[in-house]
This record gives C-alpha cells, sequence and structure tokens, in this order.
C-alpha cells in the first residue's frame, strides 16, 4: 500500500469514501442484526406481518444455514469483520497492517456481492417474492463492493507508481498488483459460491413456528363448514388461511393428498382469517398485499353458502396459477365475477347477505386471536385442539411430517 507520508491531515485519515465505506456498512449491520434478533424471539418485522411477502422469505426454508444459523446473523458476522477491517486502512496504520486489512475488505466485499446476487435469486425465482429488509442489505452490499474494489483498484495502483517512479522502469509488480485486488474479490465469490452450493445440495429442511393456546378454541361444526375430507374423520385439523397469502397457495393443493395418505382419517376445515384490520382486529398493522382480503373472504363463503358442490372448483381456481412463473393473487373484480358464474347472480346475492357469513368469518378471527403467543401471527395455521402451527413446506410429506411433530397426529398408516 502507499508509505505513510508525515504530517498527513485528519480529512486524509478520513476521506470521503472511507466515511461512505463505514456508514454503508453499519447500515447493513444495523439491519442485519435486527432480522436476527427478531428471527431468535419469534417477532416480526415492521411491515412483515405474518402471510406477507416479507414475511414469506425471513421465514422460509432458505432464510437459515441447515435450519440452525439464520443467514442474517451470518450476515452480522461478515459486516462485523468489514467494519473492523475498515478501522486499520487508514494513512496512519502501519503499511503491512494496512495492506492485510484491503486484502481482508476485497475478501469479505467479495463474499457480501456473492451472496447478495444467490439470495436474490432466491427471492426472485425459488421463493416467489422479495423482503424490503433483505432486498436493502443486498444493495448496499453491492455499493459497499463496488466501492471498496474501486478504491483498492486505486490504492494498489498508486503504490505501484510509487515502485515505479523509484525504479525508473516498469516492473512485473505494476501488473500484477492490480490483478491481486480481482483475485482476493474471486475468493470471496468462491465462498459464496460455496454457501449456494451447500444449500442447492443439502436441501434446506421444512420449517415451522408452532405453540399451544391457553385459551378455549371456540369450537365449529364441521358438517356446516367447508372442509377437505370427511367432518367425521377422527382428526380434524382448522386451517387458517388468506387468500392473498402465498404460504396458503402452496398449502392448498397438498391437502387432498394428506387426506388421501390418511385414508379419510384426516380432514382440513377451511377457517378463512383476513390479515386485514377491517375485519381482522388482531392484526397490528395493515399492508398493500392484503387489501382486499377481507372481501375475498366473504366471497369465498358466499360461494360455500349458496352451492357448496361448487365451492372445491372456486378454490382451486382461486389458488391456481393464472399466468407467469408464479401464482398471483386474483382481483377482487375477477374473484367476484368467478362466484357469480359458478353459482348465479341471485344465490350470490343473497348468500352475500346471509349472516351466516359474517358469523363464520368471525368464528374464523377469533380462532386466530386465539393462537397468537408472544406477538406471532400468520397463516397458514393448522390447528388441532390446543396446539397450533404455521408451516412452510412444499411437499406432502414435509407436511405430515410436521402434522405429527406438532399436533401429534399419528403416522399414515
Amino acid at each position: 500500500m502507499i508509505t505513510n507520508p508525515k504530517g498527513t491531515s485528519l480529512k486524509n485519515h478520513w476521506s470521503w469514501w472511507r466515511l461512505i465505506i463505514i456508514g454503508l456498512n453499519v447500515i447493513a449491520l444495523v439491519l442485519s442484526a435486527v432480522m436476527s434478533w427478531h428471527y431468535l424471539i419469534g417477532g416480526s418485522m415492521v411491515g412483515c406481518s405474518g402471510g406477507s411477502p416479507c414475511d414469506l422469505v425471513l421465514n422460509s426454508q432458505w432464510s437459515t444455514i441447515a435450519g440452525i444459523l439464520p443467514i442474517s446473523g451470518l450476515a452480522v458476522g461478515i459486516y462485523l469483520a468489514l467494519l473492523v477491517a475498515c478501522l486499520f486502512i487508514g494513512p496512519s496504520t502501519e503499511t503491512a497492517i494496512r495492506e492485510l486489512a484491503w486484502r481482508i475488505m476485497l475478501i469479505i466485499v467479495g463474499a457480501i456481492a456473492g451472496s447478495a446476487i444467490w439470495f436474490t435469486i432466491v427471492q426472485k425465482w425459488i421463493i416467489g417474492d422479495f423482503c424490503p429488509y433483505c432486498m436493502t442489505t443486498h444493495i448496499i452490499g453491492l455499493l459497499l463492493a463496488a466501492l471498496v474494489i474501486w478504491r483498492a483498484t486505486k490504492e494498489f495502483a498508486s503504490q505501484s507508481q510509487h515502485i515505479s517512479n523509484k525504479n525508473q522502469k516498469m516492473t512485473k509488480k505494476n501488473i500484477s498488483r492490480p490483478l491481486k485486488v480481482f483475485g482476493l474479490v474471486f475468493i470471496g465469490l468462491g465462498l459464496a459460491g460455496i454457501l449456494s452450493a451447500f444449500q442447492v445440495i443439502f436441501t434446506p429442511p421444512s420449517v415451522y413456528s408452532g405453540g399451544e393456546s391457553q385459551e378455549n378454541i371456540v369450537t365449529i361444526d364441521y358438517h356446516a363448514a367447508p372442509i377437505v375430507g370427511s367432518p367425521d374423520a377422527p382428526y380434524v385439523i382448522t386451517l387458517l388461511f388468506d387468500y392473498q397469502c402465498p404460504h396458503c397457495q402452496k398449502i392448498h393443493f397438498l391437502l387432498d393428498e394428506v387426506v388421501q395418505r390418511y385414508a379419510g382419517k384426516v380432514a382440513f376445515v377451511l377457517c378463512p382469517a383476513p390479515l386485514n384490520t377491517k375485519c381482522n382486529p388482531y392484526v397490528p398493522r395493515d399492508i398493500d398485499a392484503f387489501k382486499n382480503s377481507c372481501e375475498l373472504a366473504k366471497i369465498g363463503l358466499a360461494v360455500w353458502f349458496a352451492n357448496r358442490e361448487a365451492f372445491p372448483g372456486f378454490e382451486n381456481w382461486i389458488f391456481s396459477f393464472d399466468s407467469g412463473d408464479r401464482w398471483q393473487p386474483r382481483s377482487l373484480d375477477a374473484v367476484k365475477a368467478k362466484a357469480i358464474e359458478l353459482v348465479g347472480q341471485a344465490k350470490f346475492d343473497v348468500a352475500m347477505s346471509d349472516k351466516r357469513v359474517e358469523n363464520y368469518l368471525q368464528t374464523s378471527v377469533e380462532i386466530y386471536g386465539k393462537t397468537i403467543q408472544n406477538g406471532k401471527g400468520g397463516v397458514p395455521k393448522l390447528v388441532f385442539g390446543s396446539r397450533w402451527v404455521i408451516p412452510e413446506t412444499s411437499s406432502t410429506d414435509d407436511l405430515i411430517s410436521i402434522l405429527q411433530k406438532s399436533l401429534g397426529l399419528p403416522k399414515p398408516e
């Protein structure tokens, strides 16, 4: 690195680019620490209420390493190491230590950039939703990488120029030093690649959170409720869901197979629990992703009370892919039109004004409220007796395993 000139001013000690690096680093460190803290205590981030795209990402299978260490916790260590290294790149630091600090920083930002790219891919093409906190941290990481690489290249080039002037000729060192910058970055990218390969090869286990209600949960007349399976099954599980929830869409198409695997001894009673304060007072705040949830829930129940035979078709349609490579919630107008198509305008109008729609919705919401623990809400939520679980799974085997571990169901015969 550049030798330390005597009489260096405070301005040179803390140049603008160094302050920006430290500032961005602190922001990324704080964001990572906050996400780690919420992961450990089981709470939710602001704007990430249960079932939201943000919640979907932060509580997904890909948010941890081997289901043990949260990615945000690993990020805390990485950004902390980068911050410490940044404190030793000032001109007052000995040349050898300063050069070591730059090398460490280059490896770290390479790993940060690689990880940012990987987890952006995961959110876009695997999970299908984005977490604003995660994406903000990733963008900051990429900016940090660009700034550190830019400045390190200038530092190496300055030293090369100093050597060149001293020897009055171009040396091999002049050429090799800039290349070392990118070589160190590629080492960091390689480390990020190892992490991504580990997650791909060793598929993360299904994740879930659960608990036990200390209050008496409202009972439902299974013969008068929308249900997947037989109302007389020995194990009837209450499924709380939202028609705009991606988690709920995934679990919907697993229910029939679970019922079949249990030879009809398991059933799922469907209870809409909209994540919107208009009809659910237990939701702490509204987010745009669930702005139509209450209306959609009422339409779904209206279809059930108007024509029970039409309800399964309505459910399959509303949770089916409309277009593209991922599911998008249906619009309110489209859902209303589909409901009228299935049951007829007259029956639909009568059902929408039926008090049973509002009563059933409020019963579902009450069950949702009684199964909130330590501020942890969210859907889809499976309730059996006093026990409940919020699963995140994409396979029938995983769902059955969660039912056994969390709700105490036996193995399928």
